[in-house]
């Protein structure tokens, strides 16, 4: 990038000043990591499934790797107000793909959650999140532009709709992430406390009813408070995997990646545990930590309600699910049907991801040296 002068107007100069290079090496990192892990995984994880190419899982992700490049950089240019427009789009579309899963959508373990199109498969609630936060962000705006204007109501409503499609899946994680992001966001919004209180309430309130209309819920929670009564196999093996790391590498002698199910997605952490010993762990949580700490710092430096909103809510997508996903390879959370972002195997998350922190990107770059067009949120 060293031709790329600072006096350039052009489109590629002026992103390559104006964005975060900090953030950029921090998912350069997390994306490498994310495709050696996989290929430590993969395959036992094709032994398992009957697959004979011991590759199938990291030649996919492989594939997948340079579409996810392209989506964030593609994302990471967009202008404020592209950004909006592109995330009210996706909004909308993941609305109708909740819909569609509903109706059409094959039961898997008791829910409705992945619309295949073709050969392809997606999982419509990993485009929602990135959607919702977009828009959210923007009916707050524009709440804090105009008084007269029902930004924080109508997303409250926003939010309640989604977080019901979700528990109606059931997806309760998502619904329960969802909710931990959208109170992010009214909080950093400057919404009332009491507002705050109402849906903290409302969140126990789907909690408890959850766990007396969904046996699945019911199960995990209780595997979770009682492990000696509950199947907690997967678990176990996965905290079993994590004692056998050690401090120092292994270098692809573990084995017990070989019985650990899912351990190229939902367990892939305790997977790099066991082959790389703690010392990749507290990377991965440092990147983590380091990458969502940039985006908040960055965040209190803006001036437009919505760039600011959107970033912190984005941000806690990241964050938030990546201290779910690694709690559970812990045992320190329920399980949860979710990716460790950039980490697991998954083209659908990957793709997600990139496009969740392209969005920060974009959002929190430089204006100076920013598209000198007049789009820029309020």
């Amino acid at each position: 990038m060293k031709a790329l002068s600072r006096v350039d107007d052009s489109a590629a100069a002026r992103w390559w000043w104006s964005v975060d290079h900090g953030s950029l090496f921090i998912l350069a990192a997390l994306m490498t990591i994310g495709v050696v892990l996989v290929f430590a995984a993969g395959p036992g994880a094709a032994a398992r499934f009957g697959i004979a190419d011991d590759l199938h899982f990291p030649a996919r992700q492989i594939m997948f790797a340079p579409l996810a490049v392209a989506v964030l950089l593609g994302a990471s240019m967009l202008t404020p107000l592209q950004a909006r427009r592109a995330g009210s789009i996706i909004f909308a579309a993941a609305l109708v793909s909740l819909f569609a899963a509903a109706l059409f959508a094959p039961e898997i373990n008791g829910s409705r959650r992945w619309l295949e199109i073709g050969p392809l498969s997606f999982q419509p609630s990993e485009l929602l999140k990135p959607g919702f936060v977009i828009v959210a962000a923007w009916m707050l705006a524009e709440g804090a532009r105009d008084a007269r204007f029902p930004g924080g109501a109508i997303a409250t409503g926003l939010y309640l709709l989604c977080a019901t499609l979700l528990a109606l899946q059931p997806d309760y994680g998502q619904a329960a992430l969802l909710t931990a992001v959208w109170m992010t966001m009214f909080f950093v919004s400057g919404g009332g406390l009491i507002w705050l209180v109402c849906v903290a309430a409302v969140a126990v309130i789907g909690l408890v009813a959850g766990y007396f209309l969904s046996p699945h819920l019911a199960r995990r929670i209780d595997g979770f408070l009682n492990p000696e009564a509950g199947d907690n196999y997967q678990v176990d093996k996965a905290l079993e995997a994590i004692a056998s790391g050690g401090i120092i590498p292994k270098g692809g002698a573990s084995s017990v990646k070989l019985s650990l199910p899912d351990a190229h997605t939902d367990f892939i952490f305790a997977v790099g545990v066991a082959e790389f010993g703690m010392a990749l762990g507290l990377v991965i949580l440092a990147l983590f930590a380091a990458f969502v700490i940039r985006a908040y710092m960055k965040a209190t430096g803006l001036k437009s309600v919505f760039a600011q909103s959107a970033v912190c809510g984005l941000a806690a997508l990241i964050g938030l699910q990546s201290i779910i996903k690694i709690g559970v390879n812990l045992r320190a959370l329920p399980a949860k049907g979710m990716t460790l972002p950039f980490i697991s195997y998954g083209g659908s998350s990957l793709l997600t991801a990139a496009l969740t922190v392209g969005l920060i990107l974009a959002l929190t770059r430089r204006q100076a040296h920013a598209a000198r067009r007049k789009d820029v949120m309020p």
